[in-house]
């Protein structure tokens, strides 16, 4: 998180969001016209694959794979656009800001600003103190009432003597 304090970071953050952000429609030409050669990947930054791609143009193998990705590059672009929004958010120190908050699917909750107080829970994460391990339960060890010889728990015969306990 950044300690730097910006006279109006949402200004900042979107700013910086658009120059690093890729537009759809944009990606399915790519992938639809330009698949064979990989240019959908290398416009989101999978130059990996791009390369792949260009090595393999002559086989027409990228042709149809190029066909076939341009119907899930808006989900692709998408998640691209997510990705660069939370990094640019998280240097800034704000949370990633909602642009469309009709588009929340029906159904889902919305979105906690303040963590309800709750008791804490046994174990797990506790946002103020991190993660809190379970109390370890204290373990009573029954004594033999013949020879007095403790025994495990949950023992039902004396593992000195052979007594019930």
């Amino acid at each position: 998180m950044s300690t730097y304090t910006y006279p109006n970071p949402q200004a900042i953050f979107y700013q910086q969001f658009e120059a690093v952000r890729r537009d759809e429609v944009v990606g399915i030409l790519m992938a639809l016209f330009l698949g064979t050669f990989g240019a959908h990947h290398f416009y989101l930054r999978r130059t990996g694959l791009g390369i792949l791609y260009l090595c393999f143009f002559w086989s027409g193998i990228p042709t149809l794979l190029g066909f076939i990705e341009c119907f899930f590059m808006p989900a692709r672009v998408r998640e691209f656009n997510a990705i660069q929004a939370a990094g640019i958010a998280a240097v800034l120190g704000i949370p990633i800001p909602i642009w469309n908050p009709a588009a929340v699917p029906p159904g889902v909750p919305p979105v906690q600003t303040t963590p309800p107080q709750a008791a804490a829970p046994a174990t797990g994460f506790v946002p103020a103190q991190g993660f809190v391990p379970a109390a370890a339960p204290v373990v009573v060890q029954a004594p033999c009432p013949n020879c007095q010889k403790t025994n495990p728990p949950g023992a039902k015969f004396c593992t000195g003597c052979g007594t019930a306990l």
